[in-house]
C-alpha cells in the first residue's frame, strides 16, 4: 500500500550527515520549534534529534520533535541511536532494533498530557510492523539485524557506572542509551508507529576499561552508511516501491 505521508527519520549521533540534505524547514508547535529536512522525493523527512544547538540528551526538546512530525502528517517514525551494549551477543559495531525499554530518566518532560489523565498503553511501545520492515530491509541489503533488544534509558549526560550497568543487566537490559525515552512514549501518545534502530558503539561501563564519546563517534563513522542503507530500504518497502 502506497503512503502519501512521509516517514519520519529521527537521527542521533553521527547519522544526520549521512543523508543528502538541503535547507532545513522550521516547524513550530506549542511545545517549541524543530528543524527538519525533506527528502527530495517526499519519501521521508529527517529530524536531527539534538537540533542545531546540539542539545545534550537530558535537554533535548523531545516534545517539539514528536509534535513537529505529527504536524506534518507523519504516521511512522524510525529513530537511530548509539548505545552501549550489555549483551555479549550484541557486539560493538552491530545493529539492532528495540522491542522493550526500561526507563531510568529523572527530570524530563515525558508526556503531552500534563493537565489531564491520559493513560497510554505501553505494552508494546515499538511497532512490530516497522520492526518487520527493518528486518526485511536488512535481508535485502545483506546485513545482520539483531532483534528483540531491551533498551535501558539513563538520564545522562554522564556515562553510567559499572554498578549501574550490573543492575541494568540483572533487570534484563541489553543496551543502554540516553535518548530513547521519552521519545518513544511521546510518539505512542500521538499514535505514531515508532521503531528504534540502535548501533552498539561500545561495551557498557565495567565491560571495558573506559567509555568515551570519541569511541562512540568512531564506531558510528564505520556503521553509519549501513544504517542509512537499512533505513532507506525499509522506507522503500513501507511505500510499496521496488528499488
Amino acid at each position: 500500500m502506497t503512503r502519501t505521508s512521509p516517514v519520519g527519520i529521527i537521527t542521533g549521533t553521527g547519522m544526520t550527515e549521512r543523508f543528502d540534505l538541503g535547507r532545513p524547514r522550521t516547524v513550530r508547535t506549542e511545545f517549541g520549534a524543530a528543524n527538519l529536512f525533506f527528502h527530495e522525493g517526499g519519501d521521508y523527512v529527517v529530524l536531527p534529534r539534538h537540533g542545531a544547538a546540539k542539545s545534550p540528551p537530558h535537554a533535548v526538546n523531545y516534545g517539539a520533535n514528536i509534535a513537529a512530525l505529527a504536524h506534518l502528517g507523519v504516521k511512522e517514525v524510525i529513530a537511530t541511536s548509539a548505545v552501549g551494549s550489555m549483551n555479549q551477543g550484541f557486539r560493538v559495531g552491530e545493529i539492532g532494533v528495540i522491542d522493550q525499554f526500561l526507563d531510568f530518566t529523572k527530570r524530563r518532560r515525558f508526556t503531552f498530557f500534563e493537565d489531564r489523565a491520559v493513560h497510554t498503553d505501553m505494552t508494546n511501545p515499538y511497532s512490530k510492523r516497522l520492526n518487520l520492515s527493518l528486518s526485511l530491509a536488512a535481508k535485502k541489503i545483506g546485513t545482520r539485524l539483531r532483534q528483540r533488544l531491551v533498551y535501558v534509558c539513563a538520564e545522562g549526560p554522564r556515562f553510567e557506572t559499572a554498578a549501574e550497568i550490573k543492575m541494568f543487566k540483572m533487570l534484563g537490559g541489553d543496551v543502554v542509551g540516553m535518548t530513547g525515552v521519552p521519545e518513544v512514549v511521546l510518539a505512542n501518545e500521538l499514535k505514531l508507529e515508532y521503531a528504534s534502530v540502535v548501533i552498539a558503539t561500545n561495551w557498557a561501563a565495567g565491560m571495558q576499561s573506559t567509555v568515551s564519546q570519541e569511541e562512540v563517534i568512531r564506531v558510528m563513522d564505520k556503521s553509519g552508511k549501513t544504517v542509512k542503507e537499512l533505513i532507506e530500504a525499509a522506507v522503500a518497502g513501507l511505500r510499496g516501491e521496488n528499488r
